[in-house]
């Protein structure tokens, strides 16, 4: 899917769609993953592509243009919050991790330009904070980093002191939409960096209410994730289409409460989402290509998309790393029965801090 452009978006079956062109958002998630796969051996040119898409694409404070076409030309689409904040997200990974120290030269001098962005829409906003925290974690003491961390921190405190609008839908939204673990997963990064003990208690909170809510009615032990067209208080699935970015946040969701808290149930919940894609959802059907080490782009009531597009292919590749890093022994060996107060607590002490993208 990468050439010497960047990450081309689509894909038709196994072939990349090279008439559909590029886009910003692709390449800082997969910025963010070839930082993480060192020893992958084309780890160091997916970054090097992707890091100078970024550097070509942004036109400063923040802002970055969306896609490139086919012909080499920007397209006309309007910059996008998400696709900075995805952006953000690649460099200040890249800027704290790459093991290229050219790369991550560069990858910190564009943060720094970068960090200037704010956006008041929360997953745009949760996907920068997730790369300053990961920056912060190797350097606490850049300051755009932090000021980025702490805007993005009170943002999410405000979102998720509002609650839902009944006592049994405390998410802060009327509707879970994409990603959705994605938002528990920055507080508590930020909860974690900064040390806030409130943004680690509704983060922690925000997240058991997911897992449990896109958990199987029929199955429990597997998830029946948010369809496409999201989910309001009421729904119950199973529903289609489901997509791999919602097991992607889960995941990353789950192994950071893994590693900041040792409770045993997000290391199942981790596990859990890493089996959607092996065929442990609604439809019983694998989402991965064994032959590619390809995602495919959806799961419908009995049949696959078998498309294998940039992001289905990052979700399943990063689901697998997740769920290898939650194997690992976690950094502090609380019980699974632990008390809510001792896992707020341990996320957020300053010397328990993590930022693990």
């Amino acid at each position: 899917m990468t050439d010497g452009i960047g990450l081309l978006e689509h894909a038709r079956l196994t072939r990349p769609r090279e008439e559909t062109g590029y886009c910003t958002d692709d390449a800082g998630r997969a910025l963010a993953l070839a930082c993480r796969l060192p020893d992958d051996p084309a780890a160091r040119r997916i970054a090097s592509v992707t890091l100078g898409f970024l550097e070509r694409a942004h036109l400063g404070r923040g802002t970055f243009r969306l896609r490139l076409g086919p012909g080499g030309r920007w397209t006309e689409d309007e910059p996008s919050d998400d696709a900075a904040g995805r952006a953000l997200l690649g460099l200040g990974t890249a800027a704290a991790r790459a093991p290229w120290p050219e790369l991550r030269n560069r990858a910190a001098a564009l943060f720094e330009e970068a960090a200037r962005f704010r956006s008041p829409w929360p997953r745009a906003a949760a996907y920068s904070a997730l790369g300053a925290a990961a920056l912060l974690a190797a350097d606490p003491g850049h300051v755009a980093a932090r000021r980025l961390l702490g805007d993005a921190a009170d943002q999410a405190e405000a979102l998720f002191s509002g609650g839902g609008p009944a006592a049994e839908w405390p998410w802060p939204e009327p509707r879970l939409t994409y990603a959705n673990a994605l938002l528990p997963d920055a507080g508590l990064a930020e909860a974690a960096a900064l040390g806030r003990p409130g943004l680690a208690e509704a983060s922690l909170a925000l997240l058991e209410w997911l897992i449990a809510e896109e958990r199987s009615s029929s199955s429990p032990g597997r998830f029946s994730f948010t369809p496409v067209s999201g989910r309001a208080p009421g729904e119950r699935g199973p529903a289609f289409d489901q997509q791999p970015i919602e097991a992607w946040a889960m995941a990353d969701a789950c192994a950071r409460a893994l590693e900041l808290t040792g409770a045993r149930r997000f290391g199942e919940a981790l596990e859990a989402a890493a089996a959607w894609f092996a065929g442990e959802n609604d439809a019983g059907l694998e989402m991965f290509d064994p032959a590619t080490g390809g995602g495919y782009d959806g799961l419908g009531p009995s049949s696959v998309n078998l498309n294998q597009g940039a992001e289905s292919t990052m979700a399943y590749v990063s689901t697998l790393l997740a769920a290898r890093s939650g194997r690992l022994a976690p950094r502090q060996a609380a019980s699974a029965r632990a008390s809510s107060r001792r896992e707020t607590e341990a996320v957020a002490a300053p010397t328990q801090r993590s930022a693990a993208p």
